[in-house]
């Protein structure tokens, strides 16, 4: 059976026989988790595993965001705590070497974590250049405010979940940085001039591009496209993320439920994919909604087949990881940072 283009969340720590039923018939993609997913450890092995049974892919991607600091799913005493992503942003200030290595054992152990969960994608690394005026939203997640330094912390976060055989996803692409309102309540209008746009915030999307996924923003850009945003925007995605940025990658968007987007969830959803999204993402696990996005969803086939098919292809088998010492060393790099 076809395996359709979206990305679903569930409910609660075990799937409902209803979602059961709903997985077998519309195979999505993949599973995303909420905190509303987490139990312990056996439990959330056993969620990942009922999920790949029921849509009958036993290498279905489940994914997270898990990027340390507030946005986080998994919390002690389940995993460890990690800092924001402005944490290393500052050690890279005072020591270019030091930041990137503590970026790249964020990584590295975040992706153990996962892994051990069996998570294979993590929402990870946010590259958007914040302002001053940036919605709280990004606030701590961003790594810098210059995009060089964004861009290098980016990679090296990327490479650890690497390296822990976790894939990387993108976002938000082409940038959430100027936008000062949270998408998740409203739509963002950024009126910043498109010279800027390419020099700062599209710049470490640009340096990021061979990622393998990556999440759309749900903000218009009136130099681009004043009307739609750019997950629903032809101009934005052929043009700018497609053309400029050359990003070739699978393009999910950002969760379709967030009030940014108006009009009815099909409606939503279909703008999306006419947009030339490759996976219309969901992540609230209300059930009608599920249903809703499932109807207005294609069977993932054609480039966009191909896109998915090359982005899990890139994941590779986790390196050995001497665990106890390689998190005596993100201590100690963080001692007095943090």
């Amino acid at each position: 059976m076809m395996t359709k283009a979206f990305i679903t969340g569930c409910s609660g720590t075990r799937l409902s026989s209803n979602e059961r039923r709903f997985f077998d018939a519309e195979r999505p993609w993949g599973l995303i988790l909420f905190a509303r997913n987490i139990g312990d450890h056996a439990e959330i092995r056993d969620l990942v595993a009922d999920f790949r049974e029921v849509v009958g892919n036993p290498d279905a991607p489940v994914l997270i965001d898990q990027e340390g600091g507030r946005v986080r799913r998994l919390r002690p005493p389940l995993v460890p705590d990690y800092p924001a992503g402005a944490v290393y942003g500052k050690l890279h200030e005072a020591d270019a070497e030091a930041g990137l290595r503590a970026a790249w054992l964020c990584g590295r152990l975040i992706g153990a974590d996962l892994a051990d969960l069996g998570i294979t994608v993590d929402c990870l690394p946010i590259v958007d250049v914040p302002r001053g005026d940036t919605s709280d939203v990004i606030g701590d997640r961003a790594y810098g405010t210059d995009p060089g330094t964004i861009s290098a912390i980016g990679r090296a976060i990327t490479n650890g979940l690497g390296a822990a055989g976790v894939l990387p996803v993108l976002k938000h692409i082409p940038g959430h940085g100027p936008a000062t309102v949270d998408s998740h309540l409203a739509l963002p209008v950024v009126d910043t001039g498109l010279e800027t746009l390419r020099r700062v915030d599209f710049e470490p999307f640009r340096a990021l591009r061979d990622l393998p996924l990556a999440m759309t923003a749900h903000v218009v850009y009136t130099a681009i496209d004043s009307e739609a945003c750019a997950t629903c925007s032809p101009t934005v995605i052929e043009t700018i993320i497609r053309g400029e940025l050359d990003y070739q990658g699978c393009l999910m968007s950002d969760d379709v439920s967030m009030k940014a987007l108006g009009g009815c969830m099909q409606d939503r959803v279909r703008s999306l994919f006419q947009a030339g999204c490759d996976l219309a993402l969901h992540c609230n696990g209300d059930f009608a909604e599920m249903q809703a996005v499932a109807q207005a969803s294609p069977d993932l086939c054609g480039a966009a087949l191909g896109r998915s098919d090359a982005a899990l292809a890139m994941r590779e088998p986790a390196a050995p990881i001497d665990r106890e010492a390689r998190e005596a060393e993100f201590a100690a790099l963080l001692a007095g940072i943090v």
